[in-house]
């Protein structure tokens, strides 16, 4: 399999890594200290298309596919990783659900909006005692005259409180069964709520380490009310349509810590050229410079592994283990090139102006994002043959 980039995947590379530059970049001091997401930003990205790029054009989409996606969403996380973010979720975890398992009047009804930059959508899953444990999901969902009548909670939900977030995808119990053993099996279903429905309540944002200008809210259900047709794919087979959406989602946020590594990389690379000490440039110690050797080849490795799983998803081909590989060796590069990062740069690593000191910040989440560690470890010791993996 080759990772050429075709010149229409070069040039939308070099278009956002050159708006990352000098717009996102110079932006992200100010909005990471106001810890306010930047939207005259968010929406030259939906001039640019960015929003749009795996989505057909008849929906307002730019006809690519998730590999220009991850290219995107790599060139602005090397400079703000809360921006790439933002894009990811939006595209990944948002837009995409509907995309995969909407019908048809779904897709016409929120994918242009959403393709557009003009409106955002979240993807609630996680709960206080369910995320990685889908069955430990609390949030019920019921008919009663044609209606889904939802009672519950979220939290961390990505997206989900912005003055543009039009769309949340919640996954709720909706009945249960019980199993030879003896057990309770939950089913679980994925349903669209209007992010102006009655009852829905955004609770006030987090005040998190990192990823300040990222969007994230707990959500409030209460008696919400929304029409039996929002049912997204088919009912019972929400944890199916999860367990993919959080696979493709993988591969995009893998993209995103290998441009947060890749931005740790060239800022110390430029210290390093520039700072003298003793009468000549930190990178001439065979230490600075063997450390930055590292970093390259953390980037050099992630690089290719969410490549390999993204073009493995545009082809069709099974992509489940790739995608925890990048997802596992993207955010460890992130989080092993911000640290190296920030020692090379000394007292000026943890002055917050510093793009490496916010990196340093951010980059924790990403260890635990879209599936922790573990869950990746897990994942990979199960495709490997390992069924006993997950206790």
């Amino acid at each position: 399999m080759t990772y050429d980039l075709t010149p229409e995947q070069q040039k939308l590379r070099d278009e956002v890594r050159d708006f990352a530059d000098t717009v996102v970049g110079p932006a992200a001091y100010e909005y990471d200290t106001k810890r306010e997401l930047p939207y005259e930003i968010l929406a030259q990205m939906g001039e640019m298309g960015l929003f749009g790029l795996p989505f057909p054009t008849e929906y307002g989409g730019q006809g690519r596919d998730y590999v220009d996606l991850c290219l995107a969403v790599e060139q602005l996380a090397r400079v703000d990783q809360s921006i790439a973010v933002t894009l990811e979720a939006g595209v990944g975890l948002g837009a995409m659900p509907v995309w995969r398992s909407g019908t048809e009047a779904q897709k016409q009804e929120w994918i242009p909006m959403l393709a557009q930059g003009k409106a955002l959508a979240a993807f609630g899953l996680t709960e206080a005692d369910a995320g990685s444990d889908a069955a430990g999901t609390k949030t019920t969902a019921r008919l009663e005259d044609g209606e889904w009548v939802i009672d519950g909670t979220k939290q961390f939900i990505t997206n989900s409180g912005s003055r543009i977030t039009r769309l949340i995808t919640i996954t709720a119990v909706t009945g249960q069964s019980v199993r030879e053993d003896g057990s309770v099996k939950k089913e679980l279903t994925a349903i669209l709520v209007p992010r102006e429905t009655p009852g829905l309540t955004v609770l006030p944002a987090y005040d998190k380490v990192g990823w300040h200008t990222s969007d994230t809210h707990p959500l409030r259900f209460e008696d919400v009310r929304v029409p039996e047709a929002n049912l997204l794919g088919e009912r019972g087979r929400g944890f199916a349509q999860f367990i993919q959406t959080l696979d493709e989602g993988r591969v995009a946020f893998a993209a995103l810590c290998t441009g947060a590594a890749q931005g740790c990389l060239e800022e110390a690379m430029r210290y390093a050229k520039s700072r003298n000490v003793f009468g000549h440039p930190i990178g001439e110690n065979q230490h600075i410079a063997f450390t930055i050797a590292r970093m390259e080849s953390r980037v050099h490795a992630a690089r290719l592994a969410w490549l390999d799983a993204a073009h493995r998803l545009v082809a069709g081909q099974p992509f489940k283990l790739e995608a925890s590989l990048a997802k596992l060796i993207g955010s460890e590069a992130a989080m092993d090139n911000a640290r190296d990062a920030t020692q090379i740069f000394g007292g000026y690593g943890v002055m917050n102006e510093n793009p490496v000191a916010r990196h340093y910040r951010d980059s924790k989440i990403l260890e635990i994002g879209e599936g922790t560690t573990q869950v990746q470890l897990m994942v990979i010791a199960r495709e490997l043959g390992f069924s006993g993996a997950s206790r």
